[in-house]
């Protein structure tokens, strides 16, 4: 208990002696946390590299031509899989006879639109990591400054209490904008990495679709133009 108060008053003592840019600092560190949540949550709980797998179970209902089918799964799995709202772009276009142009042009527009999702705001905290790094240097810079600016016009007694006082301030704000930064530029690589993995595996997936519709058109054509016979 008195090593967590201990502690306790040494970081509320670093944030006094760093001033407002101690503050600032923190601010955006609770910007980058925020993110680094919502991305991690995003990538790794709602998204998942497992794209290409799902999408191989749509191949045998293609293959025969149940586009209805092929539309009423991936409607059902669409919130979890990005791929799924790429395959009923697809399977509408097949289905409404739209031609391998029309298809490849819906899925494309869907692909494009789930990929966006994989990379929002990750950008944010490499803008970030270097924000508080920034901040950090401009307290050190702003407290040198104060501190042998005020210096030149006190007597011998006071100097060295503000000396520390301004350097105190410098190496605070530089260590608390580092601690910061580090964090937020490591998850940005790994949030990163995990996007573009999940982006090439949504990519094959709906290549794979868009692959099994071209080919079985004309049966997903002569199926629907029997039913309409009858």
């Amino acid at each position: 208990m008195e090593t967590d108060l201990g502690t306790l008053a040494t970081i509320g003592k670093a944030f006094a002696d760093g001033g407002i840019w101690m503050w600032a600092i923190l601010a955006v560190q609770v910007v980058s946390i925020a993110i680094i949540i919502e991305r991690v949550v995003a990538l790794y709980i709602l998204r998942r590299p497992n794209q290409k797998n799902y999408a191989e179970r749509f191949e045998q209902d293609i293959r025969r031509g149940e586009i209805n089918a092929v539309i009423s799964n991936a409607q059902r799995m669409r919130f979890i899989n990005p791929v799924a709202n790429v395959i009923e772009a697809g399977a509408v276009a097949a289905r409404d006879m739209g031609g391998r142009d029309e298809i490849q042009a819906k899925m494309d527009e869907v692909l494009l639109a789930e990929n966006a999702k994989l990379e929002r705001r990750t950008g944010f905290l490499a803008m970030l990591g270097n924000v508080g790094t920034l901040l950090g240097l401009l307290g050190t810079i702003v407290g040198l400054i104060g501190s042998f600016g005020s210096v030149a016009s006190v007597n011998p007694v006071e100097k060295a209490a503000m000396l520390t006082q301004g350097i105190s301030m410098a190496m605070n704000t530089t260590a608390y904008g580092l601690i910061m930064a580090i964090p937020a530029l490591v998850m940005f690589a790994v949030l990163q990495n995990r996007a573009n993995r999940i982006a090439e595996d949504l990519n094959q997936g709906s290549l794979k679709i868009f692959n099994w519709l071209s080919f079985n058109y004309e049966t997903v054509d002569k199926s629907k133009r029997a039913s309409r016979s009858l």
